[in-house]
This record gives C-alpha cells, structure tokens and sequence, in this order.
C-alpha cells in the first residue's frame, strides 16, 4: 500500500496498559489536518485487528508473528504481584516467585505474562479477564502477577502490588502490517522514536534555500574594489600627466630653494 492510499484519518489500537497519550499529542501538534483515532482491543485481539485492516498500526504486546509483522519494541514492563493490602507481602518491598509458593497464583484467559511455569498454587478455574482476576484478589481468593501498567489500570484502594524480580516480563511495540507501511505509519514511527519534525528521515521537510549568485560587477570573492584600486588590489596609476606630465605622470623632484 502507497501513501497515496492511505486513509484520511490515522487509526491507532491500543491493547490494555498500553499508554498512547504522549504520543497522540505531539501527532495532534505535528499532523493537525490528519485525525487520529484510537480503537481499545484486548491483547489477544490486536492481531486480528491490524491483519484486518481495522487499524493501521498498534501498541501490542510482544511476540508478533514477524512474517506478518513489522514490529519495534518500546518499551519492557516491569511484573509486579497484586495482594491485598493486609497481605504479608505488602510488608516487603520486593518479592521472588518463590515467595508465592504458597499463594494461590490466578491465571486469566486473557494474560500476558509469558510463563513456563506458574509459580504458587493453581487456582480450581481461570478466570476470563485479568479485571475477573483482580476481583478475585480482592475476595482474598488468590493473587495475581502483571505487568506493572495492568496493576495501576485496574488499581482499587484495597489493594497494592510489589515488584516480582524474576518473573517473565512483557514488552509493548508498535506493530503494523508489513506490507502497509504508509506516510502516515512512517510519520507515527517518527514520533514513537522521537525525531524532530525537520529531522532528515521525516517527511515535512522544509524547503531549501537556492543559494545567491554574485551579483553583477562584483569579484568573483563577493568584495567590491575599494577607490583607486584595480580588481586585483593595486593602486591604478591616473592615465595622462599632470603637471610636467609624462606618460607615466609628473615625477617628484627636490623641493627648490628660494633665495
């Protein structure tokens, strides 16, 4: 796809945690005349979504399926456990999934966390959405390990979280359709990895400037020759004498001495 074909508005997924803001505001400030829509899809939906072309890029989380894919990673997320407030491991301020073994570890349908093996005790069911899971937490049935931004989006007061230091992590990349690279994913990818507008691989490039030819009479070095010079900077002898002229002009001689 061309950027001839793109569509007049730039339409950006964004699964959950993911945090677009500052990036749709310098893109508002930057591409006034192209709207930028933002479509909220689950983890597992964003590929559909983009293979679809319901979007034209999106924050997802990692792996993306490379032969489909173009990726660039942004950023990688901290895992952190979500307790209760009244939990021993509120009174820490880090923990090791060793920790947890004998804690019951929910796993949602829905996670992110890439595990091989789940740490603590298996819950009888998963259940359906990480937001289920949280509730869960809160009847004390369990805890649960996130990404760190998933612990803030579904924050309640009766509730924290602390770092776990050796659980899996996910990662967040914009990701679009290798072969729908347009202006306006080119002009998004721009902003993502923090170039300039007037930066040499951006697309709004100022015009440049032709460069000013001499101007007619003057040297070739841009001066002009100051008075009783000649162009190349020597006096210019007046032609014809002046008094007791010659053809080279008057000669001085000794002052003579009056009587």
């Amino acid at each position: 796809m061309t950027g001839s074909e793109a569509s007049p508005t730039f339409r950006l997924a964004y699964v959950p945690g993911a945090t677009p803001a500052k990036w749709v505001r310098i893109w508002n400030e930057r591409l006034p005349d192209v709207p930028l829509t933002l479509i909220p899809v689950s983890a597992a939906e964003a590929p559909e979504v983009l293979r679809g072309g319901d979007a034209d890029a999106g924050l997802v989380r990692l792996p993306v399926d490379r032969t489909v894919f173009s990726a660039i990673p942004l950023y990688t997320e901290t895992s952190v456990v979500v307790v209760p407030k009244d939990h021993i491991v509120a009174a820490v301020e880090e923990v090791t999934a060793d920790d947890l073994a004998e804690d019951i570890v929910l796993h949602p349908l829905d996670d992110v966390i890439g595990w091989e093996r789940l740490p603590g005790r298996p819950a009888i069911e998963r259940p359906a959405t990480t937001a289920d899971a949280i509730e869960l937490v809160a009847a004390g049935v369990g805890v649960l390990v996130v990404p760190q931004s998933l612990a803030r989006l579904h924050h309640r007061r009766d509730l924290t979280y602390r770092p776990v230091t050796d659980a899996p992590q996910s990662s967040v990349a914009l990701s679009w359709p290798e072969d729908a690279t347009t202006d306006q994913v080119e002009d998004f990818i721009g902003i993502v990895r923090g170039r300039t507008v007037n930066s040499t691989r951006g697309r709004a490039q100022p015009p440049e400037q032709p460069k000013r030819k001499p101007t007619a009479g003057k040297a070739a070095s841009g001066k002009t020759p100051g008075p009783g010079k000649s162009p190349r900077g020597r006096s210019a002898a007046p032609k014809g004498g002046g008094k007791g002229g010659g053809k080279g002009g008057a000669k001085r001689g000794k002052p003579r001495r009056r009587s």
